[in-house]
């Protein structure tokens, strides 16, 4: 098993590894300072450097830090994406408080700052808008962006779970290029390969980085009957392939995409890790990644 490459996510970069390592889950792992620090090293030893995180995923970004700054030479071998624009600061409608999305320029640069602060950390690798803000003023969020390359807290910019013309609309105000789209991606949720987002990504040569891979453990434990035919396709595959596991074959078909995608993982087992690394090595025909559509949606192609 060779260790995971790195790839060049836009035109103007940067580059993170082809997997990288999803941390919303790290309040549940139940894990000492030293015990993250060592998952961290483990994987990066892999050579999964690009960890992800989000200002809304609970105290995870407290805890990375916690364990980053046992060992502060680890920030100079990672890359760290956070992202910002989910129940920012509950908005107060009489006694009542609603959940909602925040894309001003005082959020961004609060959240952005809560970041760094809990991670440790003095500059983010990329920064992400989480999810799309209804009431998301483009210019202002482009002059916020701005700012915050310009003071060097953040490398690069991006967006999670944007539609085709969210993306461009907000592309159309920023000099340099949104170096991803975080998008959900996996055999039961696929929609995003039908409704033109990963084709503009294809387009503009930006890797999407896809999420939610296993779909939430649907896969593995829903009884519906597009599950129960998945799973039956996958475990077909897993033979035909040599592949370990079914978990393999799925972030397979997620890699073969054209748009090169890379795929988060989320489990914190080192051994969840090294097998998904597996898929790497797997060499997934166009027949078989179109049996596992065929399974997923229940008729074959028109």
């Amino acid at each position: 098993m060779s260790n995971v490459k790195k790839v060049l996510m836009a035109t103007q970069g940067p580059e993170f590894s082809q997997l990288v390592q999803g941390y919303w889950r790290l309040g549940a792992w139940e894990m000492s300072p030293q015990q993250r620090l060592t998952f961290l090293k483990q994987h990066v030893e892999l050579g999964i450097s690009t960890v992800d995180n989000a200002a809304i995923y609970g105290n995870s970004e407290q805890l990375f830090g916690e364990a980053l700054a046992l060992d502060p030479s680890m920030r100079d071998q990672i890359q760290i994406v956070s992202k910002f624009g989910i129940n920012g600061i509950a908005a107060e409608i009489g006694e009542k408080r609603v959940s909602h999305y925040d894309s001003s320029k005082s959020l961004i640069l609060s959240s952005t700052e809560n970041s760094l602060k809990r991670l440790g950390v003095e500059q983010l690798d990329a920064l992400l808008v989480h999810r799309p803000d209804f009431l998301m003023d483009v210019d202002v969020v482009a002059e916020t962006f701005a700012e915050l390359k310009a003071s060097g807290k953040v490398k690069h910019f991006g967006v999670s779970n944007f539609s085709a013309s969210q993306f461009e609309l907000l592309q159309s105000r920023l000099d340099e290029p949104l170096m991803t789209n975080q998008i959900e991606l996996n055999p039961i949720n696929f929609g995003v390969l039908e409704d033109g987002t990963t084709d503009q990504l294809q387009r503009l040569k930006v890797r999407p980085m896809a999420w939610s891979c296993l779909a939430g453990g649907d896969i593995f434990s829903a009884e519906t009957d597009q599950a129960r035919r998945l799973r039956g396709t996958l475990l077909e595959l897993q033979t035909e392939l040599s592949a370990n596991s079914i978990e393999q074959v799925i972030f397979a078909w997620v890699l073969k995409h054209p748009s090169n995608p890379v795929a988060l993982i989320g489990s914190g087992k080192i051994e969840r890790v090294k097998e998904a690394m597996g898929a790497l090595d797997l060499k997934m025909n166009t027949e078989q990644w179109y049996r596992i559509w065929t399974a997923s949606k229940g008729h074959g192609v028109a």
